[in-house]
């Protein structure tokens, strides 16, 4: 009866006590955000009461296997397998911990300050930074897992004898992983592109959607995804309309006839500006800029306050500019002359009688 009531009692209080501890945390931690609104810390810590408990509870029957004498047999693989758990929920748990209070730290910084570009630049900082926790958390981890055998102790003298000719061997092989790394880390500290950021990379226009420490992911405006490795953006120019202010010029251009009304389009423009909540009111004209045999390019000049309203401000008038000249002045819309061409609408001063007679007179002679 001793056999089957201690392995039950030992499991059984290991459970229950990881079931109550894990209950009376949670309650703690929704008290403390419910005393503390302000601060989304607590509840982001509740969300990893799932390795919490897993580490309680892997933690309570690695300590007391010993007492429960099951699996005699078996002790010491059960006893390794428990620890290789505890070793791996401690470790969820620690990047749990670790990302609650990095995103803590950023919402709080979002909130205080207005700036959005040094927002973004935080973001991507915070992004890569855990990124990197992680990424040393788990090595730590793996490293702890392989420890716990006998055969992996004994086997590190001769790898540490050995260190510096795979160091060697590895920097060869991983020579492009290891730049994608430190471009990755200049990119995250050097301010040079920011999660968010609208960028031209290769011709294409889009917003950058991710930013890891060996590549970066650009969404184009046709929600298209350009995955490219982030020493592309140390190695090679690039546009980026976000860096600085976010404050962008447009230009618009029409190939018209020289008949164009430069004055009445001049109006027009301010007129359509004045309608388009993206304008953002600093600065617009519009000018000729070149001219051809049979037409010349007019250049209206917009302003908006990021790369998306700029855009909006440019495709506005450009599509209610021509509307408007094809309904009041078509004689201004390039054309190919197959017959008599729309006159422009102003008087022609019509010839007096004088003139006329002057015009369609014979020249006089000597002979009578």
């Amino acid at each position: 009866m001793e056999t089957v009531l201690r392995p039950v009692t030992v499991v059984g209080a290991s459970v229950f006590l990881t079931v109550i501890i894990g209950w009376a945390t949670d309650v703690l931690l929704r008290k403390a955000d419910e005393r503390h609104p302000e601060t989304p810390l607590w509840d982001r810590l509740r969300r990893a009461r799932v390795p919490y408990q897993l580490v309680l509870c892997a933690a309570l029957l690695r300590g007391s296997y010993d007492q429960a004498e099951l699996f005699e047999e078996h002790r010491v693989g059960v006893g390794r397998t428990l620890t290789l758990v505890l070793i791996g929920a401690a470790a969820w748990l620690a990047i749990r911990i670790a990302g609650a209070v990095v995103e803590t730290t950023y919402s709080r910084y979002a909130r205080a300050h207005h700036d959005a570009a040094r927002v973004r630049r935080v973001r991507t900082q915070v992004t890569l930074i855990m990124r990197v926790v992680s990424a040393v958390v788990g090595v730590v981890a793996v490293a702890a897992m392989l420890l716990t055998f006998p055969a992996m102790r004994a086997a590190g003298a001769s790898l540490l004898a050995s260190a510096g000719v795979l160091g060697i061997v590895a920097g060869v092989a991983a020579q492009s992983t290891l730049s994608n790394l430190f471009a990755g880390l200049q990119i995250a500290f050097g301010d040079m592109v920011r999660i968010g950021d609208t960028v031209v990379v290769d011709g294409e226009w889009g917003t950058v959607e991710e930013i890891t420490l060996t590549f970066l992911t650009v969404r184009t405006w046709d929600e298209r995804r350009i995955t490219m490795p982030v020493s592309y953006f140390t190695s090679k120019p690039f546009e980026n309309w976000s860096r600085g202010t976010p404050q962008m010029t447009g230009i618009v251009f029409w190939q018209l006839d020289h008949s164009a009304p430069l004055e009445a389009m001049r109006e027009k423009l301010r007129d359509i500006l004045r309608q388009c909540p993206a304008w953002d009111g600093r600065a617009s004209n519009l000018v000729v800029t070149d001219s051809t045999a049979n037409t010349m390019e007019v250049r209206a000049l917009v302003t908006a306050k990021d790369a998306d309203d700029i855009w909006t401000v440019r495709v506005a008038v450009r599509e209610q500019m021509i509307t408007w000249l094809s309904a009041e002045h078509p004689y201004a819309l390039p054309r190919v002359n197959t017959s008599d061409a729309v006159l422009p609408p102003y008087r022609v001063p019509s010839p007096d009688r004088h003139s006329l007679r002057k015009a369609y007179e014979f020249p006089r002679t000597g002979r009578s």
